[in-house]
């Protein structure tokens, strides 16, 4: 029977979400990649129980996570919920999203309907086994749809109680302005953008983004920090490891050799600082001001224990800055 390490928060820094009563980790685990079908259940607890005794308690998911077969990554987590992770319920930060097509018919595509996210949401509550979720997000912006049913089907939800808080995914800064103020107009907790961003995407400075979240008092939860592992140890021979990523989507087996130099520039900077490249990519996400956590991946218990060996080390030098950036 599993037994939650009592020392499970000695560790981890938690962060504030903006200006927000709620606190997120540093470190939190993504769902997307390897919970699915394709994992074994043994392999899936695992990881589970490893974050959670690492201090992580933001399991962050979507509707259609656990390709190929969206949901299933859901529907494995309500089974470790059920299992093992029940009594921990309350120490728990669970997020869920939806966006992209789900089921037949023309409620169940891609969109932001009323309709749709709250059809949506019910359903992965039974994958879940659920009776809340603590973070609903809108997984994408919906041409289609106007922002205004979006922001008034996110108020729904809070108001439900199927939601404690909602966010918005992949959201640009002035679309993010838009849905802002049309949730503070209902008074909807609205505290989160989750977008993607790395040292090698690094567009929501340029957009503006993490600054108007500062400015606003709502947190960046930020997705592929690593750059789908293209900021590990994995490519720096210049080399693509059969079953790797790169191996299987061609806009990353096209980058590798592109940015192999650099990679091994960064990777010199983490070793002096004692991390691998990794850690150091996960440090420099923290750094920024407007990013209140990470979302990290893992296919291992091994691999989640590495990413959590980034909290030995977040603070960066004036001279490790500049040297970063000037490979950046």
């Amino acid at each position: 029977m599993y037994r939650a390490n009592p020392a499970r928060y000695s560790k981890m820094p938690y962060n504030r979400l903006g200006r927000s009563g709620l606190k997120l980790p540093a470190i939190s685990l993504g769902l997307w990649q390897n919970f699915g079908v394709t994992t074994p259940m043994y392999t899936v607890e695992e990881m589970i129980h490893t974050a959670f005794d690492g201090g992580i308690v933001h399991f962050d998911l979507a509707n259609n996570y656990g390709q190929p077969v969206g949901g299933s990554a859901e529907e494995n987590f309500g089974r470790v919920m059920a299992n093992s992770m029940r009594p921990y319920r309350d120490e728990l930060c669970i997020s869920t999203k939806a966006g992209y097509g789900m089921w037949a018919g023309p409620y169940g595509c891609d969109g932001g309907s009323r309709k749709y996210l709250i059809s949506s949401l019910d359903q992965s509550l039974k994958r879940m086994q659920l009776d809340y979720v603590d973070i609903f997000y809108h997984h994408r912006p919906d041409p289609d749809t106007p922002m205004e049913e979006t922001a008034m089907a996110l108020d729904q939800i809070v108001r439900s109680g199927r939601a404690l808080y909602v966010g918005i995914s992949n959201y640009n800064r002035a679309q993010t302005a838009e849905m802002l103020s049309l949730l503070r107009e209902l008074k909807t907790p609205f505290v989160v953008n989750q977008p993607s961003y790395s040292m090698l995407n690094r567009w929501i400075e340029s957009d503006g983004l993490d600054k108007l979240a500062v400015e606003e008092g709502f947190g960046l939860a930020v997705f592929c920090p690593l750059q789908s592992g293209l900021l590990t140890d994995k490519y720096l021979d210049g080399n693509i490891p059969e079953g790797s990523r790169a191996s299987r989507t061609e806009w990353l087996r096209n980058d590798v050799p592109r940015q192999v130099a650099r990679l091994n520039a960064l990777n010199e900077i983490a070793r002096r600082r004692g991390q691998s490249l990794a850690q150091m990519a996960l440090a420099w996400c923290l750094s920024n001001p407007a990013v209140t956590t990470v979302l990290t991946g893992a296919s291992s218990a091994a691999q989640i224990k590495e990413n959590l060996g980034t909290l030995d080390n977040l603070t960066f030098t004036d001279e490790e800055k500049a040297e970063i950036e000037a490979l950046l």
